[in-house]
Order: structure tokens, then C-alpha cells, then sequence
């Protein structure tokens, strides 16, 4: 401590040290590594799991396994220096903020679950004024949400806003994806539950490095920490944290999404949720949100007006602007394939139903398919045929996503780096 008791940069780097250690113990948890350090300084409950010493609150947290996961965490600290933990943290250009030190978001300093500490890559997006706007959604998403995360992304980083998700599958990736596609606009922030140097999912590696390139990454977790059943709705709660509005473009009744909408509501973030097709299973949270109060995002103009009313607006220097209309020639008029479109609406429909509708028979039918998907305006999604449209300022009427970003693997292990 200095004269002032304030932090000194050598007891900050001790620290910085320890909690990275802390952090990195098999099964150690953000809960668990705060019951340890009431009262204690990070070195001093690094020192005591050492000589197998630790706090009533701790082990109460860890319950009937408390003997097990002492002696793991003993076995595991007794084998790891903590300096080697923070020079490996600064060789891969990691920057470490803790609550109480400079470059610690302001958003999570009276967090009712604030991180104790916090690890990032790339520029500092959370030390400017840009308005940020999460926008989350399933990993199973369908043809008509992918088109929407995509289209949101790039409108919102076009009008000076930084798209925060989680990068995940699905509507995550198709939200950054659009983000990144637009020269000059507002740089993307994920928010990861792994440590930064394990990608997760494996088919996101070239998301994930473009994020950290052009971006920010941050994550809770410490470098080599892997994904685990917990880590991911803990990251969800530092995503609605972070953001100064959620979206939600398509939800599934329950899962991720709607833990993230939990805790935005708990932090008093506005939520907004794209309407979607009432048969849909992968719109159904998103249409009861809606039902439940929640204000419907139809266009960037709605995300946009919700900022304005938080006093958020965007940078000035940088207008608002819609993407412009990305669409294949549509069929001729008249023509099979236009039938075929017009039988299909804009659901998920199977190919026994569709030739129901269209009257065509099913080699006519298989045929004017093939051209359409040739085309780019259709696509099969699990045993379904959905229609694709990219709009412009509105999103498409109302599956896996068309990220921006083709993927490296479709195994769900993690990739480390």
C-alpha cells in the first residue's frame, strides 16, 4: 500500500497474480473464489488452500464434495506459481482489471454479481461512450433469425452502436457477423464464458479471432479455463451488464436467452424482442416476451429509440443508416418457382405440406426446390424448407444461421489457441 492506502502497481501485480490462479483451480467457480477472498487479500487465500485452510462461507458453497475439492484445489495450487499464471496472462497480451482498479467497467462496480476480475483482448470498448445493444437469441436458430441477427448487427454497427453477444452459434455469431461486415462501423464485444485462449464453440474459430481483432473480447475466466455447465449463464449476466439495451431475436420457451433476459430485468436494462412466426418453436420465448410487456424491435429504428430514451444516442458523426437490400433475382412472374415461394409464406414448411399447397407434383415440385435453393432463396433446416430475404430497413416477414463466417468444425469441442 502506498502512504494514502492506496494500491501500488507491484501490490497490484501480486494480486493480479493470485486471482488468476484463484480462478484457474479445477471447479473453483466466481461464487466460490468470492466467498475466499471476504476479508482476505487474494495472496492470503492462496496461501491458505495451500496449508488446506479456508473459510466457513466457502466450505459451506461447496457442500458434501467439500473434502474432495479441498484437496484438489490444494494439489493443484502447491503445483502452480502464480507469477508464471500472470506472465503467461500478459504474453498472450491479456490486460486483467479487478473492482477498485482503473479500466474495471463502470457498469459492473454496483453490479449485484460483479466479476472479481475480468479478462480482455483487443481495444478498451468499455472505457469510451459508445452505446452498446446485446443481442441474443438461440444457437438453433432458423433461416428468418439468422437474416434478422445478421441485418441488426450490421444496421446497429453502421449507426455507432457495439453489438455485445456471447459468440455462441446461432444468433450470436449471425449478430457479430453482420457487425463485422461493415467498413468504419462501431467495433463488436463478445462476451465469453471460456478463457480467452479456448474457443468455444471449435466452428467459431474465425469469428472469434476477428472479434478480438477488430474488437474486444472479455471473459471471467481465466487463460486454459474450458467450457463447463455453469460458465455460460454466468457469462449472461456480464452480457446484460454490459449492454445498455438487450434484443432478443428468436428464444426457444426456455434456455440461455432467457436466463439473459432474467438478468437484464434484475439490472433494469430495457429488453426488446423480434417478433416471429407463432408455429415456430424457436420463436416462442421471443413472441411471450413480447406478450409479457416487452417492447417488439421490428427495425433498427425501435432498438435506436430505445437508446434515445436512456439518453444513449448514437455518435452524431456516424448517421444512422440501414444496410441496403442484399437480395437473389426473385423468380420470374407467373413462373413455378414464384408459386412455390407463394405456397411456402414465410414458416417452416415440410416438403409433404408444400405439395399440398402448391398442387405441383413432386418431381415438378423438386425441381423448382433445387433452382430456389440454387438461387439463395430457400433453404432445408432439419427436414424443413424455409424461405431467405435480406431486407433493408425492416426485418424480413415473419435452421442453422448463414454466419458471415464459414465454420472451421462442426464438432462442439473447444479449440484452444
Amino acid at each position: 500500500m502506498s502512504g494514502d492506502g492506496r494500491p501500488t502497481p507491484g501490490r497490484d501485480r501480486i494480486d493480479d497474480a493470485h486471482v488468476a490462479a484463484l480462478l484457474g483451480l479445477p471447479g473453483m467457480g466466481p461464487a466460490r473464489a468470492r466467498s475466499l477472498l471476504v476479508g482476505r487479500s487474494p495472496a492470503e487465500a492462496w496461501n491458505g488452500i495451500v496449508k488446506g485452510e479456508v473459510p466457513m462461507e466457502t466450505g459451506t458453497l461447496l457442500g458434501v464434495r467439500r473434502s474432495e475439492v479441498l484437496r484438489a484445489w490444494r494439489v493443484a495450487a502447491t503445483a502452480t506459481d502464480p507469477d508464471q499464471v500472470l506472465e503467461r496472462i500478459e504474453g498472450m497480451c491479456m490486460r486483467v482489471s479487478r473492482p477498485g482498479r482503473p479500466g474495471y467497467p463502470t457498469q459492473l462496480v454496483e453490479d449485484p454479481d460483479p466479476p472479481i476480475a475480468l479478462f480482455a483482448v483487443g481495444a478498451d470498448l468499455l472505457a469510451g461512450g459508445l452505446p452498446r445493444v446485446a443481442v441474443v437469441g438461440t444457437r438453433r436458430c432458423s433461416g428468418y433469425g439468422s437474416d434478422v441477427a445478421i441485418q441488426l448487427g450490421r444496421d446497429l454497427a453502421a449507426a455507432g452502436v457495439v453489438v455485445v453477444s456471447g459468440l455462441a452459434l446461432g444468433i450470436d455469431a449471425a449478430a457479430h457477423g453482420g457487425a463485422l461486415s461493415v467498413p468504419d462501423g462501431a467495433p463488436p464485444l463478445g462476451v465469453v464464458g471460456t478463457g480467452l485462449d479456448v474457443i468455444y464453440p471449435a466452428a467459431n474459430r474465425a469469428l472469434w479471432r476477428r472479434v478480438a481483432s477488430a474488437g474486444q473480447l472479455v471473459s471471467e475466466m481465466p487463460p486454459g479455463a474450458g467450457p463447463t455447465r455453469w460458465c455460460f449463464p454466468a457469462r449472461n449476466r456480464i452480457i446484460a451488464a454490459l449492454a445498455h439495451v438487450l434484443v432478443v431475436v428468436e428464444s426457444h420457451a426456455s434456455g440461455g436467452s432467457m436466463h439473459t433476459v432474467a438478468a437484464a430485468l434484475e439490472r433494469d436494462r430495457p429488453v426488446l424482442a423480434v417478433p416471429g412466426p407463432i408455429h415456430s418453436p424457436a420463436s416462442e420465448g421471443s413472441n411471450r416476451l413480447l406478450a409479457d410487456g416487452a417492447a417488439p424491435a421490428c427495425g433498427i429504428d425501435d432498438v435506436i429509440c430505445a437508446l434515445g430514451l436512456l439518453g444513449l444516442s448514437p455518435d452524431p458523426a456516424m448517421p444512422l443508416q440501414v444496410s441496403p437490400a442484399v437480395r437473389a433475382p426473385g423468380p420470374a412472374a407467373g413462373s413455378v418457382d414464384e408459386a412455390v415461394l407463394e405456397a411456402m409464406g414465410w414458416s417452416p414448411t415440410s416438403p409433404d405440406a408444400l405439395v399440398e399447397r402448391s398442387g405441383l407434383g413432386p418431381v415438378e415440385l423438386g425441381a423448382a426446390i433445387a433452382r430456389l435453393q440454387e438461387a439463395g432463396l430457400v433453404i432445408e433446416t432439419r427436414g424443413f424448407l424455409e424461405r431467405r430475404r435480406r431486407a433493408a430497413s425492416t426485418f424480413p416477414p415473419a435452421s442453422n444461421p448463414s454466419p458471415a463466417f464459414p465454420s472451421a468444425s462442426r464438432s462442439g469441442k473447444p479449440h484452444v489457441v
